[in-house]
Order: C-alpha cells, then structure tokens, then sequence
C-alpha cells in the first residue's frame, strides 16, 4: 500500500501542453530539488514539489528537458509561464537557471526561485525580492552564475532538524506522516502566491502569503 506521502504527490501524467500566448510577458519559475527518484519526497525537494503542484493546477507536465531541466511551458492570463526543475543537483541549479534565462530573455524581476529553508518551520513562507543565499547551496549557485541576487524567491520553510541532527542529513529526509495535511496545504498556497505574483506584483503575493499556517487536528 501507498503512503499517504506517496498519494498526496503523485500526480497522473498528461499529454497536453497549451500553446503559449505570442508576445506575452515571460515568467520563469523555478523549483530546486535534487533528480532522482530516492530524493523525490525528501525536504530538499520541496522546489521540486512546489513547481508539480502549480504544474497540476494548469494541468500540464514537464514534458522535455532543456538547459539541464525538466521544463513545463503554458499561458496563464496574458502571460507566458515556463516553469523548470534543474536537473544538475541541487548545488549546480545555476548552470541550468541562467541558461534559461538567457535563453528565454527573462528580466530578473520575472524570476522566481522556490526552495527550502530550515530556518522556517513547516508551513511558512517567504517571499523576498532579493537578497543572498543564507547558506542555501542551489540559490548560491544561481546567485554566481547570473551575478547578482537581485531576484524574487519564495522561502519553504521545512523546519529544523530534530536534537543534535546534522542539517545535511536532516533535508535529504522525507516529510513524517503527521506532517503531510500541513505540508500539502502550504504547497497549495505556495501556488496561490506565485499566480498572484504573475498576474499582479510581488508586493501583493508577500503582502497576502507571507506567513505561517496550521493545520487544526
């Protein structure tokens, strides 16, 4: 039988991808996660489950690979989203971001970067219009390879490790079972945040989405 984490994220594949509105702004979202299907439901990885969430709500998948990463393309009101998991690892996520920037003529004020951060608990998010990259090893990498760090981010906090837990083993872990229904519930909103941060402005996504929820038992 599945765990409960195994269904919450394991989301059908579909064919279709929407053609892409001509001329309209681009959008270049990007999840970080490590390739991998031993990674796949860790807490490093909630980037990369972020973005597969937004990819379900505009009900396309990531159906090629360019750049060094999987790559999902669709338009959502009068705009143009591409959205990108880098598939170098974690530490090496700028190779494929500043490609894709490049090549699809992104300004940074249209990139948005989702990751973890241990420093916030389970169920907050961060969203920031710049700034460095407080340790975080793929937001390092991306923050050299475009030279500057001048670019939105939205923070997944993920929580701290347990006791004496070394941090580097505590990401590469997968979510408990208690914590599914939160963590579910802060990917839903982490979408909420990154449509509205497409179709109005960053100040309005961190005005209304910054923050911490619950989850009542």
């Amino acid at each position: 039988m599945k765990s409960r984490l195994h269904q919450v994220f394991t989301r059908p594949h579909r064919s279709d991808e929407p053609a892409l509105a001509p001329g309209a702004p681009v959008f270049l979202i990007v999840g970080l996660g490590n390739p991998g299907r031993e990674y796949r439901l860790t807490r490093h990885n909630i980037g990369f489950m972020c973005l597969d969430h937004l990819a379900d709500r505009q009900d396309i998948i990531f159906s090629r690979v360019e750049s060094r990463a999987l790559v999902a393309k669709t338009a959502y009101q009068s705009n143009r989203l591409v959205l990108a998991k880098p598939q170098t690892y974690m530490n090496l996520s700028g190779q494929a971001v500043s490609s894709l920037a490049r090549f699809y003529k992104v300004p940074l004020e249209h990139l948005l970067v989702a990751y973890d951060d241990v420093d916030l608990p389970l169920g907050t998010l961060r969203l920031r219009s710049g700034g460095g990259s407080a340790g975080q090893k793929g937001m390092q990498s991306i923050i050299e390879r475009l030279g500057s760090q001048d670019f939105p981010r939205l923070r997944l906090g993920i929580g701290r490790p347990p006791g004496r837990m070394d941090a580097a083993s505590y990401v590469l872990q997968e979510f408990h079972p208690g914590e599914v229904d939160l963590l579910a519930a802060t990917l839903e909103r982490a979408v909420d945040a990154i449509l509205t941060f497409v179709t109005e402005d960053l100040v309005t996504a961190m005005n209304r989405y910054n923050g911490t929820m619950e989850i009542d038992n």
